[in-house]
Formats: C-alpha cells, structure tokens, sequence
C-alpha cells in the first residue's frame, strides 16, 4: 500500500491542478529536484569536470540501479538522452543486408517507423507490417505465419502512445527465436509503470526514456542490450568513451552496452534518473503499478458513464494511458477548456501511430495518464469536467 499523503508531499506539481500527463512527461518527485538542481550549482561553484568527478560513485550507480529495475546486468544497460536515441542507436547498428526483412507492428511509433524505413532504404532492406487482432494486439498467428529466415528483426511497442493496450512480449520473443531474429521492445510507455523484466521477456534489447512514468528528467534514457549481442553490434558513432583509440589505425570498442554511448551528456540529469528510479525501487514496481491500474480504471469506468464520451482504449490488459473522445468536441479543445480548470491532459493525434490511428479512422484522441501520486478527489474533478465539457 502506498503513502499518497508522502507521495503528493514529495510531487510539488500535483497541489494545484489534476497532473493526468505521466505519459508524455511526469511530474518528478522531490528528491529528483534536489538532486538536479544540487548539481547545477555545484558546477556553478567548481567546474563541470570536477563536479562530475565528485559524484562519480553516484554516476555508476545510475547504471546499477536501472539494471535493477529491469532486471538486467549492469553492463547491459547504456545511458544515453532519450528513448528515440537509444531505439536509433541499436537500430544502427544491427547489420541489415538486402532483402532482410524489418517487422513492426500496427501501433508502431512515428520515431521508430521512420528510422526503420530510413535504414532499409539505405541498406536493402524492407520494413513489414505485422496486423492486429481485433482487440488491438498484435497478431501472433499472422506474425508466425510471416516469419521466414529473412527476417532480422522483429520491433515491439510494448504500451502504445495512444490507447491503453499492453502487446504481449515473451509470445513474440519465442516466435522471433526460433527463427533466429531479434526483438527490440520498445518500452518507453511501460517501464515505470508496469513491471518489466529483461530475463523474463527474453528480450533482445529494450529502449525506454526517464521523463514518463519513471519521474525523470527530461533529455535521458537508457538501452539495454542483451550481453551476448553487445560485442556483434558497433554503433554507427563512437567515441573516446564507446571506443579506445588503439593505434593510428586501429581502435577498439567498450567491450559492454558502453559502446552505445558517448562521452558527453547532462551529468545532472542523469543523476536525477538515478534519483527517480531510486525513489520507484523504494515505493516498489508491484505498489506502484497497481496504483496506475486502479486509477486508469477508474477514469475508464467514470468515462463510459458519460453520455457522448467514448474510451478509446483497446487491448484486455490495460496500460495506466486512458484514450477517449467527446462527441461534437476536437480533442484539442477538450485538452483546452480542462486547462483551463487546472487539469492536464494531452491530445494524441494520428501522426504519432499513423497506422493504427488511420485503420481506426481517429485523427486525435485525448490521452489522460494518472500516476500513483493522482488521488481520487483528483480524479472526480477530472471527470466532472469531462461531463460538464459534454
């Protein structure tokens, strides 16, 4: 069971309006703040090198405590500024011939489609749909049935941006391993809210960000890639931190996931990730999802019973991401007119999963993300103004 009296004591942002935006960027909790902030100062007083050099310790327990949380080594795991990146990153560097065979699924995300069709347009490659069942999830009879030895890669998103259906993961990763493919999940909306583990999923490697339902900062993120393909991938950039330089004409890269990083980055925010993800193993993954369930719940039951109000969400087992739409209303006004009542919420519209947003003939929904901090009072204005837009 969770403090939520210690939870909105530690949130800052949640004492003055109903924050429902956790999936595009939380709102971080106290420690986070102090910790980020701290930083900057103390560059301010001595440098950024030796600042840095200071909480070197606390920098290489960023890496452990992430490897912690997904149930990973901590040489699997890569550090890096943002979910795209770390996608990007591995997307890079697997070896794509011609005629290799890219698959994504129907709620694929605008980032990843447009990488994964970028790289097989450079390398031969082509980049395939795999369909969805009725209920939204992907179709694991159509993706056995596409599955040939061509196939290099298989891309999962795990929770979607704009629905709150969860993909199954480990049923794809066993058809993708018996034909020898890869499977990178993208887990950007589904790390900090749901359990996730590596070993369990069986995963190959996973792209997730810190500023969602982790309570990071913005501009962080972190890759993991399974230990066993770290030394068959090189990044397409490396540096004096990725790589060492090992002659006049030979370097060598970092023999663990390091190599998918570079030696530059926001010192500050990465100890803040560390911070929030910290602050989620103390309240616990399990309390903490089950708190994003039950409110998500609650705002799907309290939608459903307004009149001219429709959930989008699809899926049988529900992410902590409400999607609906109010008959005769764009989504953007509907965000708007609660803005105006100190509620935040965000619209998600058919460019950011063109796919699945196209085939369902929806141009923009409006998204409502509760984290655990959210209390119920929150979630009773919330919906009186949904009624009262109606």
């Amino acid at each position: 069971m969770l403090d939520l009296n210690r939870l909105r004591r530690d949130t800052p942002g949640c004492r003055d309006r109903v924050f429902l935006d956790s999936a595009g960027s939380s709102l971080p909790p106290q420690p986070v703040l102090d910790t980020v902030i701290g930083h900057l100062r103390r560059e301010a007083e001595v440098g950024g090198y030796v600042a840095a050099d200071e909480r070197a310790d606390a920098l290489t327990a960023v890496r452990t405590s992430v490897a912690r949380l997904i149930g990973a080594a901590p040489g699997e795991v890569a550090l890096v500024d943002s979910a795209t990146r770390a996608w990007n990153t591995f997307v890079g560097a697997v070896p794509f011939a011609p005629g290799d065979r890219i698959l994504v699924s129907q709620v694929e995300y605008a980032s990843n489609a447009i990488t994964a069709l970028r790289r097989a347009h450079d390398t031969g490659a082509v980049v395939e749909v795999v369909p969805s069942t009725p209920d939204g999830r992907i179709d694991l009879g159509a993706l056995d049935d596409l599955f040939d030895e061509r196939v290099r890669l298989v891309s999962l998103v795990h929770a979607p941006t704009n629905g709150g259906l969860v993909n199954p993961v480990r049923e794809v990763v066993e058809i993708a391993h018996r034909y020898g493919a890869l499977v990178l999940l993208d887990a950007c909306q589904s790390v900090g809210q749901i359990p996730v583990d590596v070993t369990e999923l069986g995963v190959d490697a996973l792209s997730a960000t810190g500023r969602k339902w982790l309570r990071g900062p913005r501009g962080t993120g972190f890759l993991h890639v399974r230990d066993e393909l770290v030394a068959q991938l090189e990044p397409t950039s490396l540096d004096l931190h990725s790589a060492e330089w090992t002659g006049p004409g030979t370097y060598r890269p970092a023999s663990d996931a390091t190599r998918f990083e570079l030696w530059e980055y926001d010192v500050a925010a990465r100890l803040g990730l560390g911070a929030a993800v910290d602050y989620l193993l103390d309240i616990g993954i399990d309390a903490a999802a089950t708190a994003i369930a039950d409110r998500a719940g609650k705002i799907r039951r309290g939608l459903d019973a307004v009149p001219g109000v429709t959930v989008r969400d699809l899926g049988t087992d529900r992410s902590g991401i409400v999607t609906f739409t109010v008959d005769a209303a764009d989504p953007h006004t509907v965000r708007d007119l609660l803005a105006r009542q100190q509620i935040t919420v965000t619209v998600s519209g058919r460019s950011s999963t063109l796919l699945d947003m196209s085939a369902r003939g929806l141009d923009s929904v409006v998204r409502a993300s509760p984290h655990y901090f959210v209390s119920d009072d929150d979630l009773d204005r919330f919906l009186t103004a949904v009624a009262g837009i109606r």
